[in-house]
């Protein structure tokens, strides 16, 4: 079975209240002879999660701007996706999951993809 788009989460059953820790890393893309370049891919950032009860790695891409929150902010996660990625062995496979998402905000703040709605009334005709 292969899931292309992930498994979509709940958030709230799933993580429960998320406390921001810090980034974790930074993932860069390679160039074209294999050397890292200096362009980011996406940032992993360390995140408390009370329902899983320890902490959580969840990865932004780069075209989000970096987070710099307070340690221990209340943040929540815009369209969270659990994935895999797994790695043939001798025996078999080895599985590895990982969660992404489209953005990481402060609880109760609106994410900046979904803050660009215009509030303008129309031109009334004349």
């Amino acid at each position: 079975m292969r899931l292309a788009q992930g498994i979509v989460i709940d958030k709230e059953k799933t993580f429960g209240l998320l406390k921001f820790s810090a980034l974790r890393r930074e993932v860069f893309l390679q160039n074209e002879d294999g050397t890292v370049s200096t362009e980011v891919k996406e940032r992993t950032y360390d995140l408390k999660s009370r329902e899983q009860g320890r902490m959580i790695q969840v990865s932004i891409p780069a075209s989000i701007p970096l987070k710099k929150f307070d340690y221990n902010a209340e943040v929540e996660l815009i369209n969270p996706v659990a994935d895999t990625v797994a790695n043939a062995t001798f025996r078999g496979a080895d599985v590895d999951w990982y969660i992404k998402a489209d953005d990481l905000v402060l609880k109760g703040k609106a994410a900046t993809s979904t803050s660009n709605v215009s509030k303008s009334t129309p031109d009334k005709e004349k």
